[in-house]
């Protein structure tokens, strides 16, 4: 807490060009993995049946799926669900000749064998595969509306350099979350997609942290070089920065150990985008502004049309 206390002077921007090199091999190798690997995707987008059930007492996950595996159901994907006799199973699509309730009994009956007590079904959800071509449009396309409205709020509320900067900072950290997930197999369905949209919103908002400081400390580093306001911008905010993020994962990582499998991968995706989201803050936005010519003549003439205001009035 006390080094959060004192001001820093680390030189964050004259190391650019090596975070540049880190980022470029991150993000291509997020594209190819996402080339060659794709994403795993969940029930939610390739369609299927989900099915909740309840067991009298803890549940024997290997009995479960070598009770699945007898029925012909051994690429059922099980998941503990908040307590430890609850069960969720996935079933990708089978044929269309084989109904939801057909599944649901099939497989009531295989998790009933070698097990004292009543197996009781909580909930059975049926998703077809147009319904789930169609979520996998609708979620890429919530990710592409998000990148143009927060591109337009940034250049209506600072500058287009700006713009550029925040939007180049998110579709740095969208791609290498998603490369992260493609790699590491993590399942990806409409939390991680709502995941996705949270490291979004957290990453613009870190970035606009940097940028505010950054506007107001043109006007009074008048005699400072672009690259010098910047680096002190970052300095000056770095112990919100390292206090928002850090306690947000202490917050994520605990529902990653204690939340159960249900949100592994919303927590995970949620943990990569901040770590991600704060390092593209410092290095991608930041950088990105000196690259296309930000200056003080770019805001000073802002804060004049702002200063003439009252000598406009009678």
């Amino acid at each position: 807490m006390k080094f959060l206390k004192q001001k820093t002077h680390i030189d964050f921007i004259g190391k650019d060009r090596y975070f540049f090199a880190l980022s470029v091999v991150l993000v291509v190798a997020s594209i190819v993995s996402l080339s060659i690997r794709g994403l795993n995707f969940g029930l939610d987008f390739t369609g299927g049946t989900l099915i909740e059930v309840s067991f009298p007492q803890a549940a024997n996950i290997e009995q479960v799926r070598d009770n699945l595996q007898s029925v012909e159901l051994g690429d059922a994907v099980v998941q503990t669900f908040g307590a430890a006799n609850d069960l969720v199973v996935r079933i990708p699509p089978r044929g269309e000749d084989e109904s939801s309730a057909d599944i649901s009994t099939l497989v009531l009956n295989a998790l009933q064998q070698g097990v004292e007590g009543e197996v009781v079904m909580r909930r059975v959800e049926f998703v077809g595969p147009q319904v789930g071509e169609e979520l996998a449009e609708q979620g890429i396309l919530a990710v592409v509306y998000a990148l143009i409205g927060i591109f337009l709020y940034v250049m209506i509320r600072f500058q287009w350099r700006f713009s550029a900067g925040a939007v180049a900072a998110l579709i740095h950290d969208v791609l290498i979350t998603m490369g992260i997930i493609s790699l590491l197999r993590v399942e990806f369905d409409l939390t991680v997609v709502a995941a996705l949209l949270a490291v979004i919103g957290y990453s613009l908002n870190d970035t606009i942290v940097v940028f505010d400081r950054i506007r107001e400390n043109f006007p009074r580093m008048r005699k400072s070089t672009p690259l010098g306001v910047v680096n002190t911008s970052i300095n000056q905010t770095l112990a919100r920065t390292l206090m928002t993020s850090g306690t947000t994962l202490l917050v994520l990582v605990a529902l990653f150990i204690f939340g159960g499998e249900i949100i592994h991968a919303f927590a995970f995706t949620l943990i990569v985008g901040i770590v991600v989201g704060t390092y593209s803050s410092i290095y991608v936005a930041s950088s990105a502004l000196l690259q296309l010519g930000v200056s003080k003549f770019d805001l000073l003439q802002v804060e004049k049309e702002g200063a003439e205001a009252p000598d406009a009035m009678p």
